[in-house]
């Protein structure tokens, strides 16, 4: 670890990849501010993993009160070394019916929301010199998928995002790289593949590896992209997906 890697903030930290890269972070003396809507998730992740972690209680849609809410965690905490995008929600619907509100509403968690707290946090780096940026994709990004078209949007667009920003800011000591995850073995997709087993045999079918991920696997990608062992890598998006983007 580089000594002055000691602030991380993650989004959506409070469950799922989120929690697994703040376990991961915390275990390696990082430094964690979570945010998120659900305060019970919040406070019950800081519960779990001590002294080395706090949240925030904001919803991210709302893109108005981001600077202040960056300004807040820099005076008490002070810069941050690393931003982890990972909040995100989905909309699964028939492409036909899915209206202009509910396009938005992805495309505002999704990818503005991103775009205003890299914003925030950059400014911060860049007066640093320093930083790392990690914005979590998806399969959707790779490939298409059916009933997921403003998520796959999204998606995509932060894989654009990332390169945008990777190549701008870069000369200037911050790297920025994207992980896509594949099917990770959560409560969520657990409940989804076993709902549906013909699309958990098609999942497992074009994986070469033939088991899910699990949520660790991708904090492992992350805790890689934000630390010194990755300082020669940015604009990079690394697939954690047992093949899957690859399989046939």
């Amino acid at each position: 670890m580089n000594s002055k890697t000691k602030l991380a903030i993650v989004t959506g930290g409070a469950s799922g990849l989120g929690l697994a890269t703040t376990k991961k972070f915390t275990e390696e003396g990082i430094k964690t501010i979570i945010i998120g809507r659900d305060e019970a998730k919040l406070i019950a992740a800081v519960t779990q993993l001590g002294d080395l972690c706090s949240y925030r209680q904001y919803d991210l849609s709302d893109t108005t009160g981001i600077p202040q809410l960056i300004a807040e965690i820099e005076d008490e905490f002070g810069a941050p070394d690393i931003l982890v995008n990972n909040a995100g929600i989905n909309h699964k619907k028939a492409f036909a019916e899915v209206t202009d509100e509910e396009f938005a509403r992805v495309i505002q968690t999704n990818l503005t929301s991103v775009f205003a707290i890299s914003r925030e946090v950059v400014k911060i780096m860049l007066k640093a010199g320093s930083g790392s940026i990690i914005n979590i994709s998806s399969m959707a990004a790779q490939y298409g998928i059916p009933y997921v078209i403003a998520y796959t949007a999204s998606k995509t667009a932060i894989e654009g995002m990332t390169k945008a920003m990777a190549t701008e800011l870069s000369p200037q000591g911050i790297r920025v790289n994207c992980v896509a995850p594949g099917f990770i073995a959560t409560d969520m997709s657990a409940k989804a593949l076993d709902n549906d087993p013909a699309r958990k045999q098609k999942v497992m079918g074009r994986t070469p590896m033939g088991k899910l991920g699990e949520p660790a696997d991708v904090a492992e990608a992350v805790y890689y992209l934000a630390t010194d062992a990755a300082k020669y890598v940015t604009g990079v998006v690394l697939q954690v997906d047992g093949g899957n983007s690859i399989g046939f």
